[in-house]
């Protein structure tokens, strides 16, 4: 019995360990940031201008706007918690094929962009993205389409819950219901809903939100299970479609492109 005891004890003190591990690592465990340009646009023959612009807490933000500088609709890029803007190349490339100029912006931390990351911090950081396009670029607000893939998908439906935004629509690829959903799913064994400091509620949000709403997900998504997807699409308002892709996390998008072009361009026809 003294054995089982000690066993039992030596199991609870790691399981504690592991608990405050995963307590005080969760920024570096949400952010992956990459300071390193590896490409820019042109390497896919696409136009682009680079975008220096201030967050409201006085930060600088780096960011592309990319495509021809024409009078075409124009998509705010928020991307994921990995690398930075010159990882989305395939990306540019698909709105240009649908006819969308792509306005892409690294978050604070990430690129060439000022600071360090956090669940503030990106908020900060598309709501000054989204004040430039309107501000300095000119751009009228039903030309603007949000769009977010993973950890984005939230920060762009933090934009789109804002009362005077009024966005041509928002789509969410890939994206989860929120951390807390999510790390319970990943770490079922973990009290993580009480440990956890990080929320991107991105299925809150969508009761607020009154735009056309896209949501893009894969059955094979191995990161954020396909169920965050259907939860996002049941939580969303009318107007709202779901197009199901193939493919990994992170590949999915370009292992279903063509089914990917003709479901985007699709709902944007619908939703105007």
């Amino acid at each position: 019995m003294a054995v089982i005891l000690r066993i039992l004890l030596v199991i609870f003190f790691f399981y504690v360990i592991l608990i405050v591990f995963l307590f005080f690592n969760q920024r570096s465990m949400v952010y992956f940031p990459l300071r390193k340009i590896t490409d820019t646009p042109a390497a896919i023959g696409l136009p682009y201008r680079e975008i220096i612009f201030k967050t409201s807490d006085g930060l600088q933000l780096c960011g592309w706007m990319v495509g021809d500088e024409d009078n075409r609709d124009v998509v705010l890029f928020c991307h994921g918690n990995a690398g930075n803007i010159s990882h989305r190349l395939e990306s540019f490339d698909i709105f240009h094929r649908i006819g969308l100029r792509c306005f892409i912006f690294d978050y604070r931390g990430y690129g060439k962009s000022e600071g360090e990351p956090s669940e503030q911090g990106t908020y900060r950081d598309v709501e000054a993205a989204w004040q430039y396009l309107i501000e300095t670029e000119n751009i009228p607000s039903q030309r603007i389409i949000l769009f977010g893939r993973s950890l984005g998908g939230a920060v762009a439906a933090h934009l789109a819950a804002r009362l005077d935004v009024n966005a041509r629509a928002l789509i969410l690829e890939s994206t989860f219901t929120s951390v807390p959903d999510l790390g319970a799913q990943w770490y079922p064994f973990f009290p993580i809903r009480m440990i956890i400091r990080f929320h991107y509620n991105t299925k809150a949000l969508l009761a607020k939100i009154k735009l056309p709403v896209l949501v893009i997900h894969s059955p094979q998504d191995e990161l954020i299970p396909f169920n965050h997807g259907k939860a996002l699409f049941e939580a969303a308002k009318e107007p709202k479609q779901f197009l199901r892709i193939s493919g990994s996390h992170n590949e999915g998008f370009s292992d279903s492109r063509e089914e990917y072009i003709i479901g985007f361009r699709g709902f944007l026809e619908r939703s105007r």
